[in-house]
């Protein structure tokens, strides 16, 4: 694949991530994807012979990545450093975004994983990867109920950021922040 071919996959993938975070898998239609990402209407089976499913689960993939590498670029030693950068990455969208936007997959899970199995396993992989990385972290910081704390973290973070995007405040995801702070 050439470069504009890349270029143009990438956009339909952050178009998808951008509409699925704001109005679900359902309420994001395929035209309205093809638009946003301004892509030729041919491109998305050309990229995606999947379909929507091929993309949602791709844009949830990356998705992941690209938090798992937050969550590995604090420092070691630091798991509630690490927590608390990715608060404030996740707050920062959710101000950015006038509250739509939290955690992207989140809001693919809620929507569709229990009908849809190639989501449903993008989805825990995601999961699976940045309790993972904390696990690991946890683990480097002489926690011997790392596992259990990691899940415990995740779980915080997830919460925290819905009462954040239903209360259009930070504050959850501040108490989530210092609750780690203190268990760890």
């Amino acid at each position: 694949m050439g470069a504009k071919g890349t270029e143009t996959r990438c956009r339909l993938i952050s178009a998808t991530r951008e509409l699925v975070e704001k109005h679900g898998y359902f309420g994001a239609g395929l035209n309205q994807i093809i638009e946003t990402s301004g892509a030729p209407r041919g491109s998305l089976y050309f990229h995606f012979p999947g379909g929507k499913d091929q993309l949602v689960a791709e844009a949830v993939a990356q998705a992941g990545n690209e938090i798992s590498a937050l969550i590995d670029a604090v420092a070691p030693g630091d798991t509630a450093g690490a927590a608390t950068s990715l608060l404030n990455a996740f707050g920062d969208r959710l101000e950015a975004s006038d509250w739509s936007q939290g955690c992207p997959v989140a809001t693919v899970t809620l929507d569709v994983s229990a009908a849809n199995d190639v989501i449903q396993a993008e989805c825990a992989s995601a999961y699976a990867s940045w309790e993972e990385a904390l696990r690991i972290r946890l683990r480097a910081d002489g926690h011997p109920d790392a596992a259990d704390l990691a899940a415990a973290i995740l779980a915080m973070i997830e919460g925290g950021l819905l009462l954040a995007r239903a209360q259009r405040s930070r504050e959850p995801l501040e108490r989530v922040a210092r609750t780690i702070r203190t268990m760890l």
